[in-house]
């Protein structure tokens, strides 16, 4: 098992200076959070947002052609769209007596 300094070499060497990436990915939380339809967004809407803006940072300060994280913003944008295709789905229709 890795120690931590040896985690956070790794992830540095992947994603850059957190101190830049997280300068980043805040400025585009702000913008999100100051945008006139923040607040009408649903939990899961909001969340994924935020982590793709992460995920977006991620890139800017590091290797933008890692794949996982492209991977992972198809996932979180997946998992709202699954959830808003299922509240769309009509209601079963009651059984007869």
């Amino acid at each position: 098992m890795s120690s931590i300094n040896d985690t956070l070499t790794e992830r540095g060497g992947r994603y850059g200076a957190f101190i830049d990436n997280a300068k980043i990915a805040q400025d585009l939380k702000a913008i999100m959070y100051n945008s006139p339809k923040w607040a009408e967004l649903a939990p899961d809407q909001a969340e994924a947002l935020e982590v793709i803006a992460s995920k977006i940072s991620r890139m800017l300060t590091g290797d933008p052609q890692y794949r996982d994280n492209w991977h992972d913003i198809v996932g979180y944008a997946k998992l709202v769209d699954d959830r808003m295709a299922e509240a769309e789905k009509p209601a079963p229709k009651a059984a007869r007596r």
